[in-house]
């Protein structure tokens, strides 16, 4: 059966997806791919399948925060998704996570409403260990320098400042706002699930994406975006 949203069949996606927040940026990955198969293009869902190096991947945007993010989960969990990456952007919370940076989370704080409606605050939202270690491995592999560990996931964008401070004194390394209702749909549902994020401002340090005068991002987050994707890209084949 279709999926309502994403609008493709069962069997239609490979095992691995990447998953970025910006339809656009799907394009970005699609570049980097061979055998560019598009699937489907839908409100905020834009679905292409590929090959990198000869290993299959698919590639679905999700659009901003955890609602969207988790019919994106849900559906691609009926049609055969295995394995989900999230390759996005976020905001560094401690003071030498710098824009142009590059986060690999292994867990999220569930500032979200989402996760509430499937379960309680209790239960973790945690990236897959083999995951986490592909991406840690294949970024090594291209002398990357990335931090590791915890993010938070927050639904209010505009009001992340009032708190900035309290999750920085908690030793969150980055705030976003899907992983951590793709990490708990993720074990929820019997896949395995990662992140890595693109630091595209500092809380902490007043820098807050969009504030360069003519585009959404700075050119130091933007060659952040296109290092995380070279490290998605080469860790898929160690998935």
């Amino acid at each position: 059966m279709k999926q309502p949203h994403i609008l493709v069949e069962d069997g239609a996606v490979n095992g691995t997806v990447l998953l970025p927040g910006d339809p656009g940026r799907v394009d970005l990955i699609a570049e980097h791919l061979d055998d560019v198969e598009y699937l489907s293009d839908n409100r905020e869902y834009r679905l292409v399948n590929g090959t990198y190096d000869g290993v299959p991947l698919t590639v679905c945007s999700t659009g901003v925060g955890c609602p969207s993010a988790a019919v994106a989960v849900e559906e691609l969990a009926n049609v055969g998704a295995e394995r989900l990456v999230r390759v996005g952007t976020t905001g560094g919370l401690q003071a030498d996570v710098r824009t142009g940076d590059v986060v690999v989370a292994t867990a999220a704080a569930k500032f979200d409403g989402t996760t509430k409606r499937y379960e309680g605050v209790e239960y973790p939202a945690v990236a897959s260990l083999g995951i986490v270690n592909a991406l840690v491995g294949a970024a090594e592999r291209q002398d990357e320098h990335i931090h590791v560990g915890p993010v938070v996931t927050d639904d209010a964008f505009y009001a992340e400042d009032e708190v900035a401070f309290e999750w920085e004194d908690a030793g969150m390394l980055a705030v976003e706002m899907e992983a951590s209702a793709i990490f708990t749909l993720a074990r929820r549902r019997g896949l395995e699930a990662g992140a890595i994020l693109a630091v595209d401002g500092n809380l902490v340090a007043g820098e807050q994406k969009g504030e360069t005068e003519d585009d959404e991002l700075p050119e130091e987050a933007k060659e952040g975006v296109e290092r995380e994707v070279r490290v998605a890209l080469e860790a898929a084949q160690e998935m």
